[in-house]
């Protein structure tokens, strides 16, 4: 038996892996990120900057440390790690022998007047015995289909690490930009209610006026328009912020409970440059990508372990150990035995199926293929929109910080004709209403800009590596 594990051993180490052998996909990518600055595809990339770094809060720092240790979907994202770790073991224990202790009993006895009717009258023939030994399998992998599955397996594995890298970054991502929002929400509120107070003093000062003759009732309701519709902006702002306050418990695996701020959204420092980098790092920095490309070498491999069915699977079964009548005798020399049934299986006719199991396995790869193209090529499209959306967001807001400043001057202007009674309310109305939604856009372009910046860093893949 010895010789013959020697010999079995000794094909498996020299038997062949059918199937492809995997090679990374050539792409072509471009040499620049669209959008980006010329300077910075010779910078480093803004992925390199540690989340902790990106945007200096204590506050936000600490929320993402939370989140980090506690999200539910990051836990689940581990767990199915921890499953493919496993289903890899389980998977590659296929290429090893499998030796299992077996112990049985037998009794039987015979009918003189069956199968045996040659018995003499009064003898009975029966027996019983006792078999204790090990007993070994295995499945001698000369074609490689095992080797592939556990190629499989181990990609797999990587994949779902990806997959948890990815949802680490999501999580960082999505903590920052509803704590911005929440940080947006407030300045909304404070908007609001600065407005509400200066409709409330234009109202009575309208009301006084309108009492004393100078005024009509007109110019009361025009005044009470102003407070209303800030009172509603308000309630609005306040719905808001409990909801955000909510969102961000539940990414940090806590109850719903009122969130901590640090700087106001205004005094949070945006980067002063964001260079993304070249393409190409976006292969190895994009968890996503990985993944898609690990998912590849899976099903790659897969085509192999279907292609080796077509050959004969030789398989090993042996026992060692003793047989008696007595139990006290199993360890005896004459109740030794062994034996040992080497095996093939050879496919001759299965009504097209390991065909078919072959195309599936061809079919799986090329549609992960096309997953990992596009994969790249939204990659590729979600950098540049990001890059894109900074440099317009940055013009955009810088022109409304104008416009709010020349509205602000056109409120005090008209405050003041009316005052004088060179103009009706009419005219300081629309200078406070145009203020008060010029204030609000400028908070949302404020709070766009920071976004964009963490969506830039997203998805270059900053955040983990």
């Amino acid at each position: 038996m010895r010789r013959m594990l020697v010999v079995v051993s000794a094909l498996t180490l020299c038997g062949c892996t059918v199937g492809p052998n995997y090679k990374r996909p050539q792409m072509a990518l471009p040499g620049e990120f669209r959008g980006a600055p010329a300077a910075g595809t010779a910078t480093a990339s803004l992925a390199a900057t540690k989340w902790q770094d990106l945007f200096p809060d204590p506050v936000l720092e600490q929320m993402i440390k939370t989140a980090l240790a506690q999200n539910f979907d990051l836990q689940i994202a581990a767990q199915h790690v921890e499953e493919a770790r496993f289903q890899l073991g389980i998977t590659r224990a296929n290429q090893y022998p499998f030796v299992d202790a077996q112990a049985g009993f037998s009794a039987q006895r015979y009918s003189s007047i069956g199968a045996t009717p040659d018995i003499p009258p009064g003898e009975t023939f029966k027996n019983s015995y006792t078999t204790l030994g090990a007993a070994l399998s295995w499945e001698v992998d000369l074609w490689g289909r095992l080797r592939r599955l556990t190629e499989a397996a181990r990609a797999s594995y990587l994949a779902s690490e990806e997959g948890h890298r990815d949802v680490s970054i999501s999580l960082i991502s999505s903590v920052m930009e509803t704590y911005f929002q929440l940080l947006e929400q407030d300045l909304e509120l404070q908007i609001s209610q600065q407005t509400q107070g200066t409709a409330k003093n234009s109202l009575d000062l309208v009301e006084l006026r309108h009492r004393q003759g100078a005024a009509s009732a007109l110019d009361v309701r025009q005044a009470e328009e102003l407070l209303f519709t800030a009172g509603a902006q308000s309630a609005a702002d306040q719905r808001a912020i409990v909801q955000s306050e909510n969102l961000l418990s539940l990414l940090e695996g806590a109850a719903p409970a009122a969130q901590a701020r640090g700087r106001k959204l205004e005094e949070i420092p945006m980067p002063s440059q964001i260079p993304a980098g070249l393409p190409a790092e976006l292969l190895e920095r994009r968890p996503d990508i990985r993944q898609a490309e690990q998912n590849l070498v899976a099903a790659n491999a897969e085509i192999g372990a279907a292609r080796a069915l077509y050959y004969p699977q030789i398989s090993l079964s042996a026992f060692a150990g003793g047989q008696s009548t007595a139990l006290l005798q199993l360890a005896s020399g004459p109740a030794h035995m062994a034996n040992i049934a080497p095996s093939a299986l050879q496919a001759i006719f299965h009504g097209g199926q390991i065909k078919n199991q072959v195309r599936l396995s061809e079919a799986e790869q090329k549609e992960m293929l096309i997953t990992y193209q596009r994969s790249i090529y939204t990659a590729l499209r979600e950098v540049a929109d990001a890059e894109i959306a900074f440099d317009r967001l940055r013009e955009q807001r810088s022109q409304e910080e104008r416009l709010v400043n020349t509205l602000t001057e056109t409120v005090r202007l008209s405050d003041l004709r009316y005052r004088g009674g060179l103009d009706s309310y009419l005219q300081v109305l629309d200078a406070q209403r145009n203020l008060f939604s010029g204030q609000l856009v400028l908070a949302q372009l404020r709070l766009q800009e920071r976004v964009s910046v963490v969506q830039l860093y997203r998805a270059l893949g900053g955040g983990w590596s």
